[in-house]
């Protein structure tokens, strides 16, 4: 009776029914593990200054970097065996292209303890990234177990992806757009409930063991005023520019490390690169929460107090200098953590910047037209939430991110106006972003463009058909006849003694000559044999054999790898693919 029972409620838990029970598991634990990450990595800066302050001097915070990157690198090696989680939004979203949205198991909790390493020793980056890697991990092997179809699968996915931004910036809301916006769930009724339902329980969650301060606290700010709306449309043009410059800047100094070749020379030479930069400038350490918060209060001394060389005030122009430079260190130390190894996101390096810039604006406009002429709250949260829309491409998550940071809506106007100039200026310059762009180089990004998805998601070699049965140039019509007699298939590739794609032969064409024994002897392939209308290659994206398909009206074309014959793919196949395909990734 009990194991009826069981079978019952396990057969339930399969089910569409009990779809809602499996989102509000994973938000939870998705946010479980962004709380976890969050306290250890505070636990572990809080060490790092203790000892600094202690010693008197931010010189210490120069073995921090290095040191986080060689114990990544001992964990890697040692205990995941080499398994290296890779970026994390950009693996997820590479997994859910090219594996369905199969995920390794120790995505589960490899990303956990090698960002909380790479971050919380002073490794610049931020910790969004991994925790939503390790969620959408969690949520993939949920869906395999209980057997979920591909949009159950992304849709649990999206669940983890959500959660964790929930419990992060306590923004269910901001979370929920950013699964669309950024992991490509498709906005219906069936997809919207559970992913609300699993960014709410990761709230709670973060509400019940995430007690104090929040990551950022926005003080009160000043009322909207129609009047400043001009500078708002300034600060998105130059958001928009600033985005693009942080996206080269990181993706540049990435490379730049990465031409080490020697694993442990790329440690050494990323460790005192950003061991250097924090102890020049502290406020760089790890993810720089505490400074975006000490921006939004106007504390500009909490970016110079610990500088070398520099005593006392600074003049405006100076002052200005440092913060557009701290800015543009930002990316350009993340790039160096990851490249040489460390795994952090660019969540919280890209706050950090848009931050910096939003103050450096507000100090400079009111520097040079006027004392009241843009708050400095007000310009933080404008400039945090541009940069954020131009570097993620992501307007609306950087708009309600914004909006749940301040606590209402009283800036939702000008925080649109700037999100919205600021993307559509980063989009102009840049047109995939740091999570999507060598994925749409390789044609393996998802997008809300149903046909291209469908298209990104089926396989040239699932659909191959390689029961065709080969014949050789040289062979006569006599022999011919026999492979024809006993193939099931009108068609025939002719190949040479390696392989290689000479023409096709088709049944159609012979059949008048195939039954005159006359010709037998005096006949060769080579003479009946005609060349393909068009030729699929091996490492061709299904966009492109469709194209071709369409260009030259074909029903069967065959497929070669270095111009070796490997099989024919048909018309009608494919579209019977893209029908189950369609049908797959649309959430009813």
């Amino acid at each position: 009776m009990m194991t009826a029972r069981l079978e019952a409620a396990w057969k339930w838990m399969r089910s569409d029914k009990g779809m809602m029970l499996w989102a509000v598991l994973v938000g939870i634990v998705s946010g479980l593990l962004a709380v976890a990450m969050k306290q250890s990595v505070s636990g572990l800066r809080t060490v790092m200054f203790a000892i600094q302050s202690w010693l008197g001097g931010s010189w210490f915070l120069a073995f921090g970097p290095l040191l986080g990157l060689v114990a990544t690198a001992w964990v890697v090696q040692t205990l995941l065996k080499g398994d290296h989680p890779g970026p994390g939004i950009p693996a997820t979203l590479h997994a859910i292209s090219t594996r369905r949205g199969r995920m390794k198991r120790t995505w589960m909790f490899s990303p956990v303890i090698t960002s909380i390493l790479s971050v919380g020793f002073g490794g610049s980056g931020g910790l969004e990234a991994p925790a939503m890697q390790a969620g959408a991990a969690m949520g993939s092997e949920v869906a395999s177990q209980t057997r979920r179809h591909f949009r159950r699968r992304l849709l649990l996915i999206g669940c983890a992806a959500a959660g964790s931004l929930a419990a992060m910036f306590k923004a269910p809301v901001a979370a929920i757009v950013f699964a669309v916006e950024v992991i490509m769930i498709d906005l219906t009724a069936s997809s919207l409930v559970p992913i609300l339902m699993a960014s709410l329980a990761s709230l709670l969650t973060a509400f019940v063991f995430f007690e104090g301060e929040d990551i950022l606290t926005v003080p009160t700010l000043a009322a909207f005023d129609a009047g400043r709306l001009p500078y708002y449309v300034l600060m998105g043009l130059a958001t928009g520019v600033g985005s693009v410059v942080f996206s080269k800047v990181y993706m540049s100094s990435q490379q730049l490390i990465g031409q080490f070749k020697n694993p442990r020379t790329r440690m050494a030479m990323a460790g005192a690169l950003v061991g250097v930069a924090v102890a020049a400038l502290p406020p760089l350490f790890g993810e720089g929460y505490e400074i975006i918060n000490a921006l939004f209060r106007g504390y500009s001394d909490a970016l110079i107090e610990d500088v070398w060389m520099l005593e006392g005030s600074m003049a405006l122009p100076s002052l200005l200098g440092l913060l557009l430079l701290a800015g543009l260190l930002k990316p350009m130390l993340t790039g160096f953590t990851v490249g040489a190894g460390g795994v952090a996101g660019i969540f919280a390096p890209a706050l950090f910047s848009g931050a910096v810039f939003g103050f450096a604006f507000a100090l400079g406009l009111n520097g040079f037209v006027g004392p009241t002429t843009m708050p400095i709250g007000n310009s933080v949260l404008g400039g945090l939430c541009g940069m954020m829309a131009g570097v993620l491409h992501a307007p609306l998550t950087a708009i309600f991110l914004a909006t749940e940071l301040s606590g209402g809506y009283g800036l939702f106007v000008p925080l649109m106006l700037t999100s919205a100039i600021s993307f559509s200026t980063s989009r102009a310059l840049m047109r995939h972003s740091i999570y999507t762009r060598e994925l749409a180089e390789r044609g393996e990004l998802l997008t809300h463009d149903k046909d291209r998805t469908v298209l990104t998601l089926m396989n040239l070699k699932e659909e191959l058909e390689q029961d065709f049965t080969p014949v050789q140039a040289h062979w006569n019509l006599g022999q011919l006849v026999e492979v024809v007699a006993q193939s099931q298939r009108n068609l025939h590739p002719v190949v040479d003694g390696e392989g290689h794609l000479l023409g096709i032969v088709d049944l159609q064409d012979i059949r008048q000559v195939m039954f005159d024994r006359d010709q037998y002897l005096s006949l060769r392939v080579v003479d009946l044999m005609t060349l393909p209308l068009a030729e699929v290659q091996w490492e061709d994206k299904m966009d492109d054999v469709m194209a071709k398909f369409e260009q030259c009206g074909a029903w069967n074309l065959p497929v070669v790898e270095d111009g070796r014959y490997v099989g024919f793919v048909s018309r009608s196949r494919l579209f019977n693919a893209y029908r189950k395909w369609l049908k797959a990734t649309s959430l009813d």
